[in-house]
């Protein structure tokens, strides 16, 4: 090895090093925050390490129970868990439909769902609260599961697509000779195959739908009770709440996103190569 390949590798390895630093330094700041208590905390903020006599998971119960994050957890819970089903059961049909079948328009529909997806929220936000007040929706948690619907099946249909493409014809073909109708086909033959994308597709609708704040506050706000995450978040940005309960509700939310992440882990990674190849 010269000289050359030697200072190369240093350099990797130090931008490696660096880029971790960046990337898990915060959260592993944030972590071990909502391990102290507030007074340690108060006394020696930029102390990184606390002593194992500090160490204490009081600031979680807190900012679940006395600041209502498990409530508000719960209420995201729901409308992500809704949205997901709904969003894709639609993007199932409708990816199938613009891959497989011919109707008028069909070159164009997959850029006229990417285009309404990448309209601004803030300009459907106020046709959206008309709408859903006028049939007395606003307030409640179906009216926003419907609103994350018509955020979400534009990408997830789009998505959806590239891996139904993937599926080869001839299998679809050779069911439908065997007796096999076109809903059952979708059933047993094509949704199989496309799981790793629907698992994709499917995870990233929830990480919309958990973490949106925009359409949340506009219907939602003057309804605590059914108040989502992301609103339950904003409210420990006050200066009265404990920075440690800031930090501990703030790890708290992340956890069901990583938790979906590692249990469909094999699925997401195969689903996002496949689509990666094919679109």
């Amino acid at each position: 090895m010269n000289g050359g390949d030697r200072i190369l590798g240093v350099l990797k390895w130090l931008v490696i090093t660096l880029t971790v630093i960046v990337c898990a330094g915060p959260l592993v700041y944030a972590i071990l925050l909502s391990l102290r208590p507030f007074a340690s905390v108060a006394a020696a903020p930029l102390s990184l390490i606390p002593s194992a006599e500090e160490v204490t998971l009081e600031a979680y119960p807190r900012a679940m129970g006395e600041y209502g994050l498990g409530g508000f957890m719960l209420n995201s819970l729901q409308v992500a868990l809704a949205t997901v089903v709904l969003a894709v059961l639609f993007s199932v049909l409708g990816g199938y439909a613009a891959v497989r079948l011919d109707f008028f328009g069909r070159r164009s529909v997959n850029v006229l769902f990417l285009g309404v997806y990448m309209l601004p929220g803030i300009v459907l936000a106020v046709p959206l609260f008309v709408l859903l007040s006028r049939v007395g929706l606003t307030g409640t948690l179906i009216g926003l599961v419907l609103v994350y619907i018509a955020q979400t099946v534009p990408v997830a249909l789009y998505m959806l697509r590239n891996y139904f493409i993937a599926v080869p014809a001839s299998v679809e073909e050779a069911a439908m000779i065997d007796g096999c109708g076109r809903l059952a086909l979708i059933r047993r033959v094509v949704l199989p195959m496309a799981l790793p994308g629907i698992a994709a597709t499917s995870l990233y609708v929830f990480m919309i739908a958990w973490n949106e704040y925009l359409f949340a506050l506009l219907f939602l706000v003057h309804d605590r009770p059914r108040w989502t995450v992301a609103l339950g978040i904003s409210q420990l940005t006050e200066f009265s709440v404990p920075a440690t309960v800031l930090m501990a509700g703030s790890i708290a939310v992340t956890i069901p996103v990583v938790a979906g992440f590692f249990l469909a882990q094999r699925l997401l990674i195969s689903g996002l190569t496949a689509g990666a190849e094919k679109g």
